[in-house]
């Protein structure tokens, strides 16, 4: 598998299988960027509405960076793509919490941040290597005995989320200017750097959600070498449509 891609010379590369890197941009969600892609290569390529695409690792409406989409043959690939460690950057807000530990929901608790020193956050976000068990947000796509924890929490109801162990390589704090706080995270496959805000909050006794998020790698794959969804647009308008090979005449 190459690790630079997006050098596609021809139609047939997409149904036979590649790899796509997408810079994902804010208020998309992950299936929407799918959807976008799959009917480029439907319609602009004309492969069809048998083309599979899929990508390798949600990313929330509100977050953007790397999404690794996978077409063709190369979606059996997406399980394994999926286990790799991703790494992001992003800030968050001390002092308060959200439901849905993210600005997609409104602040419903405010705490104090007068106590808070840099040490102490460098320290507290140390204790957290090289992992800890971790609850996902309520609100998540998560399911929980087949349905997924946000329609339980749009209703009122705790979804009862039981901790999963999550692995982490690397969370410095690069920026500190309470309430807000710069962060650099790389994480094991299953991780809700929402959680890691709110629990980051509590353990220094004050609420904390997530305000930005970026992902910036994906195992060995680099939002470096990441198409935005108009260049891959104008990518795809410069590719001839696909031409099914002709059947081998049979003899007789």
């Amino acid at each position: 598998m190459e690790k630079i891609p997006n050098s596609f010379a021809v139609a047939a590369d997409f149904k036979e299988g590649t790899l796509l890197l997408i810079d994902k941009p804010k208020g998309w969600t992950s299936f929407d960027v799918v959807n976008k892609v799959r009917n480029q290569l439907r319609w602009n390529l004309k492969l069809g509405k048998k083309i599979k695409v899929g990508h390798a690792g949600t990313l929330d409406p509100m977050a953007t960076g790397l999404l690794v989409i996978c077409t063709g043959k190369m979606t059996k690939q997406i399980q394994y793509l999926q286990a790799e460690n991703k790494s992001y950057t992003g800030t968050m807000v001390l002092g308060a919490t959200t439901p849905s530990y993210d600005t997609e929901t409104e602040e419903d608790a405010q705490f104090p941040t007068e106590h808070l020193t840099a040490e102490q956050l460098h320290e507290t976000a140390a204790s957290f290597l090289p992992g800890y068990d971790q609850i996902a947000p309520a609100f998540s796509a998560k399911k929980i005995n087949g349905k997924r924890a946000y329609l339980s929490a749009r209703q009122g109801i705790d979804p009862k989320i039981a901790p999963r162990a999550i692995e982490l390589f690397k969370f410095d704090l690069t920026d500190i200017r309470v309430p807000e706080v710069d962060f650099d995270v790389v994480c094991s496959k299953g991780t809700y750097i929402r959680s890691l805000a709110f629990d980051l909050g509590r353990k220094v006794e004050s609420g904390g959600y997530l305000n930005a998020l970026r992902r910036y790698a994906s195992g060995d794959y680099h939002i470096d070498n990441a198409l935005t969804l108009e260049e891959f647009e104008a990518m795809v308008a410069k590719m001839e449509p696909y031409e099914a090979p002709e059947e081998a005449s049979s003899q007789g």
